[in-house]
């Protein structure tokens, strides 16, 4: 049975970037070892981190000045990291979903931080647009994106101070005018490669700015001066993001691939909209392209296992809900083909009629 792939995250991947990984694994580039036992010294995989490189300034158009980085940690990991580098007085953040609210609360370890706006009172169903970004900020914090409550922000807002963003679980499924961005991170777990690896994308002239001596590991500028390299990377992980870079530009590019997105966003919402059993979670205007969460109506809830059965034996994983918000959430990311939408719209339409 074929499988449709919905999980969150770590989520679907291209089949052919799935392939050529499962090849490097058995016989990388045919020197008759794996990528798994290679010296990430050698001069085979500085050509795959080189190339990864090239192809996210590529595809993102991202300006001379800014440095890519393969780190590990996770985005987790980056909720530390930016404040530790960037944070000397006081920061902004817009609390818009659980990840949201981490990164703010690492923040406060490290100096003064302003919320400048939440829809925590609203569980997250919108994102706020009426806020004030404090002049004297070091920095102001988004998350483009938020994987539990299916809002996303699509907008490269003009900001009076560097902006930092958290785009885990949206990067490269859109065009984005980086150099309105000091710092651009995220897991790769969604859109990029498989877990283990994380991207960040950062303007050389922010760092260097704070007071506080930065631990070596966690001092962006270590890694722009060593490419990455300056402890074992995930070797794994950044292969396949390379392959997956590659697959991206062999399609057309962000805006090729952001009009697949907006295919697949508009074929289920409308559905949704459509459909007397289900509702949408998300305001309309803030729904998110990529993680779809919508629940039975209250009227027919006691129908929820049911649905989720038959989504089951029709071959899709990953549809339940989380917990905060319940129901469903279909994510679909740049890898997930429009025919697993279709077939989702399709099992929407013959429960509503079986009920």
């Amino acid at each position: 049975m074929k499988k449709h792939n919905f999980n969150a995250g770590p989520s679907v991947l291209p089949r052919p970037v799935i392939e050529k990984t499962a090849d490097a694994v058995l016989d990388f580039n045919g020197g008759g070892l794996s990528i798994l036992e290679i010296s990430h010294r050698s001069k085979d995989f500085q050509a795959v981190i080189d190339e990864a490189v090239a192809l996210f300034k590529e595809l993102l158009e991202i300006p001379d000045g800014y440095s890519v980085l393969f780190l590990g940690g996770g985005a987790s990991l980056q909720f530390c990291m930016v404040p530790y580098n960037l944070l000397e007085t006081r920061a902004a953040y817009l609390n818009t979903g659980t990840w949201a609210n981490k990164a703010q609360k690492e923040a406060k370890a490290f100096g003064e931080v302003v919320e400048v706006a939440s829809s925590k009172e609203a569980n997250y169903t919108f994102v706020p647009k009426d806020y004030t970004i404090p002049q004297d900020a070091d920095y102001f914090h988004l998350t483009t994106n938020n994987t539990i409550f299916g809002t996303e922000i699509r907008t490269d807002i003009d900001c009076p101070v560097t902006l930092v963003a958290d785009m885990s679980s949206d990067i490269l499924s859109r065009p984005v005018d980086v150099s309105k961005y000091g710092l651009i991170y995220g897991g790769a777990q969604k859109n990029l490669a498989p877990a283990g690896v994380t991207f960040v994308i950062v303007k050389d002239e922010i760092l260097g700015k704070v007071s506080r001596h930065i631990p070596t590991m966690l001092d962006y500028r270590t890694h722009i001066k060593d490419g990455s390299m300056f402890n074992t990377p995930p070797v794994l992980p950044i292969y396949t993001a390379m392959e997956t870079l590659r697959w991206l530009k062999s399609i057309g590019g962000m805006k090729q691939m952001e009009q697949l997105n907006i295919a697949k966003a508009q074929l289920l919402y409308d559905e949704i909209d459509r459909n007397r059993l289900f509702v949408g979670t998300a305001k309309v205007e803030d729904r998110s392209r990529m993680n779809i969460c919508f629940v039975m109506k209250p009227e027919y809830a006691e129908l929820e296992a049911d649905f989720l059965k038959l989504t089951t034996e029709r071959g899709m994983v990953g549809l339940k809900g989380h917990r905060s918000v319940g129901g469903f959430r279909a994510s679909t990311y740049n890898a997930l083909p429009i025919e697993s939408v279709q077939a989702l719209v399709e099992a929407m339409r013959d429960f509503e009629k079986a009920h």
